[in-house]
């Protein structure tokens, strides 16, 4: 995600009863960067549902900054799909698109298939040394119940897989299908779904990795991304049901 630098804008913003939605390393992120993600992880987190329409002065006025920022972190989340045109003016919350989010995950299936067997044949040195921190921190966000930390912490997982594949390519790709990612992950735990099996994957894709065992890694990426497909498009069949 790329952004611009406003000027005249304090250095960080002050988020009025946003708690855990502010998933922020302020000293690395422009401001336009931080609203970004203060947005992104409402989102994520169910605070703006879907077909929720987004009004700059309020989000402006609960970060604490000017709408400039808020404007343009907007037409970034439009440009990644998570926003979406409103009726008449302004933008609103992209309704769930299950053939999207089917496409993206056949991609990424792919994608962490080939970085998990690079890592394997790479780096299982640097993955027995740093892999377990990864895991600590997923299960603590088990734990918690938390949205924002839960999915941040499958992130912080993957990219370190990216990392560990050295091929920059893999990241670089990803990167602009995670936002939409992040939002459709998010409903789904909100539903009430355990992450559990989750971890239990990443656990054993770690241990593929540490080994060395390129084809095993490839293996459990994909039964991964595809039993977190499942889960996405099961989630979105009950919530039409339920809605009839």
């Amino acid at each position: 995600m790329q952004s611009g630098d406003p000027a005249n804008e304090p250095n960080e913003i002050g988020e009025a009863g946003a708690g855990e939605t502010m998933q922020i390393l302020r000293s690395q992120l422009t401001l336009v960067d931080q609203v970004y993600e203060a947005i992104l992880s409402r989102i994520e987190a169910g605070a703006y549902g879907a077909d929720t329409r987004l009004i700059q002065e309020e989000i402006a006025e609960s970060l604490g900054v000017s709408r400039q920022p808020v404007q343009q972190a907007l037409l970034l989340l439009r440009n990644e799909g998570v926003l979406t045109n409103a009726p008449g003016r302004g933008l609103m919350v992209s309704p769930f698109d299950q053939e999207k989010a089917r496409n993206l995950y056949e991609i990424r299936a792919s994608l962490d298939a080939l970085a998990c067997g690079k890592a394997a044949e790479r780096s299982s040195t640097r993955a027995a040394a740093e892999g377990s921190g990864y895991l600590e921190r997923g299960w603590q966000a088990v734990k918690s119940g938390s949205i924002s930390e839960l999915v941040a912490a499958d992130m912080a997982f993957h990219h370190f897989l990216y990392e560990l594949s050295g091929n920059p390519m893999i990241a670089e790709t990803a990167s602009s299908h995670w936002s939409y990612l992040r939002c459709v992950m998010g409903a789904v735990l909100m539903s009430g779904q355990a992450p559990v099996e989750i971890w239990r994957h990443h656990e054993a894709i770690l241990r593929a990795v540490i080994d060395g065992d390129v084809a095993e890694a490839e293996r459990l990426a994909r039964r991964h991304i595809n039993f977190s497909a499942s889960a996405v498009l099961s989630n979105a069949d009950r919530e039409v049901q339920m809605s009839h």
